[in-house]
């Protein structure tokens, strides 16, 4: 991202607006431009150097102690998708053992799959759910946020507002930096990023739109242009 993302500048409006009740998640939005959702898509895993606690629950072969655990016998306690909505609800993350994949898609994937729960060969599918291998995947998907598009605009928590703001600026870039990457005309392709907290209206942290750096870009297009033009003429 070539511009500056005016990150510290909005955290400091946010704050400064009623404090509520409860701790407030600070959510990142991306709005885009030239990108067809139908055509186009941004489905990913961005690790986040500051991650928040996680509620992550696996479908394994046996009960372990670190995490929830749902055995194929327990898969008989969701009768209906209002029950299965329900448990996707409680959870952030679910990872599962890869011999249960073709039956926790059977009884799960309809409810998981348009939320984007299903656990995934990118993050959440174990080959083999020993104790250490369980460990390492629970750990890796406590770091991770998942990002999928599903229209112009990708809204994203990113954080508590009780957190640091260097801690939020480095999420927020990291999260930033990988989805440029990922789309199709990379920076071209955001029109704007902004930031707010539950209750609160949204804050730019950067404009491309007119008015914003897209004007600036006009107007010092223009100023070259006219320097170029005076120099041929003297």
């Amino acid at each position: 991202m070539a511009e500056k993302l005016k990150i510290l500048e909005a955290l400091k409006e946010l704050r400064a607006e009623e404090k509520r009740k409860f701790v407030q998640t600070v959510d990142l939005i991306i709005n885009l431009q030239n990108f067809d959702a139908r055509k186009e898509s941004v489905n990913t895993f961005v690790q986040i150097p500051f991650p928040t606690p996680k509620n992550i629950c696996g479908f394994l072969t046996r009960r372990i102690p670190i995490i929830d655990t749902i055995l194929k016998d327990d898969f008989d306690k969701f009768k209906t998708d209002s029950d299965i909505k329900r448990l996707a609800n409680k959870y952030d993350f679910f990872i599962a053992a890869a011999p249960m994949m073709g039956t926790l898609a059977t009884k799960f994937g309809r409810v998981f799959g348009p939320i984007g729960k299903m656990p995934s060969p990118q993050a959440g599918i174990i080959a083999l759910d020993s104790d250490q291998n369980i460990k390492d995947v629970v750990e890796k998907m406590k770091k991770l946020i998942r990002i999928r598009s599903k229209e112009k605009s990708l809204k994203i928590p990113v954080g508590k507002e009780d957190m640091d703001d260097e801690k939020l600026k480095s999420n927020i870039e990291a999260i930033v930096s990988t989805i440029e990457n990922l789309l199709p005309r990379k920076n071209d392709n955001i029109k704007n990023i902004m930031i707010k907290f539950t209750m609160t209206k949204p804050v730019k942290i950067l404009d491309k739109s007119v008015g914003g750096v897209e004007q600036k870009w006009i107007f010092d297009s223009l100023k070259k242009f006219y320097s170029l033009v005076s120099e041929n003429t003297k």
